[in-house]
């Protein structure tokens, strides 16, 4: 055999734009013997809301930020509360927080619904699809624009989301969340409304997306359990898409950092429902937001010699960094890659059935949407709970003086992952305001030690033969994170 031969060498392919992706994305990857062997993650959309914010009174930033996005403005609306509230050295009223937690978990289970049935399943109509057995069935339920999935599943999302305009005034955009609380006081009938939203919002995921109650899917809690309930009730939504999953190998697609952390989701006086914390290499730790650092080596922005914590922070753009790539800055947590997100909040809450399927195969296509599935089951009997605790008659928010001088953070989870907020105020008006949002995390370019982000690593070593199957699989890997675009630079 003749040994002179050469190795082909790399070739680089640019991806993008894609549909269904909140914003816009580029991809660039480099292909050695038919597989992805580095990725470069561009977000080249600069939005400038940092900057819009500074010198104003800091009580903008209600108005301000939740127009950074129309899908989750609930999420920034509720991080800007959050950062007033430490720097206004407040607490908000048990109603205002029980409200709270209601219009955000009813803005995120309405974007795990979207995103599954209407950004992530259309993916499997496609015509490269065609010689699989559940295919055809595929088109009829999924295929984007005409399948029948749409008819019943359009009408129930808009119906949960009257709750937004119970306790919200409406949606998107709303100024009922503020530092104190909300503004939007329930009535004793309204409550009786809200209940029965929630419970025709449980019916509807009992009857077509699980074919179970929701308290059995909360109960899975090993791959073996998750398998025979599929067999069981093998014409839910939720069954197709195990079906499709283990038959396109989807569990050894898209593996990242497997470093996991969650600011912590729905709190109340003295816990969350989904608690703060990291899950590294197999262990449990604590979250520390002291060690969130923001690296702009390869962004597009004028960067500092070290990376800065996000009160330090700042985004001044400079399209001549001879390093950047992307408007996007790679947030870090300790110089860690994290992964933000539904699976990100159940590995550290530990559930059982994610942390078991999570050990076999990491953070993966397959499991990233069972964990955004599960929290759907999950939140639903909480949005009981928490309604059946509001009172009435009690007040629903205090209102306090803005100082002079402050700082403060407000970390929530959004649908996608990790939100942070930080508001620096001076002489009574905003000084800095930065913001990471969970796209940052996930979608971020290489930091200073050439550590590629969560979605690059997740794209390496995908196998890119057949150019129509790249294209595919490549888009599996990024609807499993549920990017959103325009929340990912600001």
């Amino acid at each position: 055999m003749s040994m002179d031969k050469k190795s082909p060498q790399p070739t680089r392919r640019l991806l993008g734009p894609f549909n269904r992706v909140e914003g816009d994305l580029e991809v660039q990857v480099e292909v050695e013997h038919d597989r992805i062997s580095r990725a470069w993650v561009n977000s080249p959309l600069f939005r400038g809301y940092e900057q819009i914010l500074q010198g104003k009174d800091p009580l903008d930033a209600l108005v301000y930020t939740p127009r950074i996005c129309g899908i989750c403005s609930v999420s920034q609306s509720v991080a800007a509360a959050q950062a007033l509230a430490a720097a206004m050295n407040i607490q908000p009223l048990a109603n205002g927080m029980l409200s709270t937690n209601l219009i955000l978990a009813t803005e995120n289970l309405a974007d795990h619904l979207t995103h599954f049935y209407l950004f992530f399943m259309p993916d499997f109509a496609r015509d490269c699809y065609q010689d699989k057995s559940w295919f055809t069935p595929t088109v009829q339920r999924f295929k984007a624009q005409t399948g029948n999935a749409a008819a019943v599943v359009l009408p129930a999302r808009a119906a949960f989301l009257h709750i937004t305009g119970l306790l919200a005034g409406k949606w998107p955009h709303s100024l009922a969340i503020q530092p104190g609380g909300t503004t939007r006081p329930l009535e004793a009938q309204e409550r009786i409304r809200l209940l029965s939203t929630i419970r025709n919002f449980r019916h509807f995921l009992q009857q077509t997306l699980f074919g179970v109650e929701l308290e059995q899917i909360i109960e899975l809690d090993s791959e073996q359990a998750l398998q025979q309930l599929i067999q069981a009730h093998p014409d839910s939504d939720f069954a197709r898409f195990i079906h499709i999953a283990d038959d396109l190998g989807l569990s050894a697609l898209g593996r990242a950092s497997d470093n996991f952390m969650s600011y912590g989701a729905y709190a109340n006086a003295d816990s969350h429902l989904f608690k703060p914390g990291l899950f590294l290499q197999g262990q449990s730790s604590a979250f520390n937001p002291q060690q969130i650092r923001e690296d702009l080596t390869h962004s597009w922005l004028s960067s500092a010699a070290q990376p800065k914590h996000p009160f330090q922070g700042s985004t001044i753009p400079d399209t001549d960094e001879s390093n950047g790539y992307s408007w996007c800055k790679a947030p870090r947590l300790d110089g860690r890659v994290m992964e933000v997100g539904a699976i990100a909040r159940q590995m550290v809450q530990g559930h059982p059935l994610i942390r078991k399927i999570v050990e076999h195969n990491g953070a993966n296509v397959r499991s990233r949407v069972i964990a955004r599935l599960l929290e759907l089951a999950l939140i639903v009997p909480q949005m009981e709970s928490w309604a059946r605790q509001l009172q009435p008659k009690q007040p629903f928010c205090v209102s306090a003086k803005v100082p002079a001088e402050a700082q403060g953070a407000g970390l929530v989870e959004a649908a996608r992952g990790s939100l942070g907020h930080w508001v620096r105020i001076k002489n009574g008006h905003i000084l800095n305001y930065q913001i990471i949002a969970p796209t940052t995390w996930n979608f971020s370019p290489r930091d200073g030690q050439d550590q590629p982000g969560a979605l690059e690593l997740a794209l390496q070593d995908t196998e890119v033969g057949d150019e129509k199957q790249a294209s595919v699989k490549i888009q599996h890997i990024i609807r499993s994170f549920d990017p959103c675009m325009v929340c990912t630079v600001h």
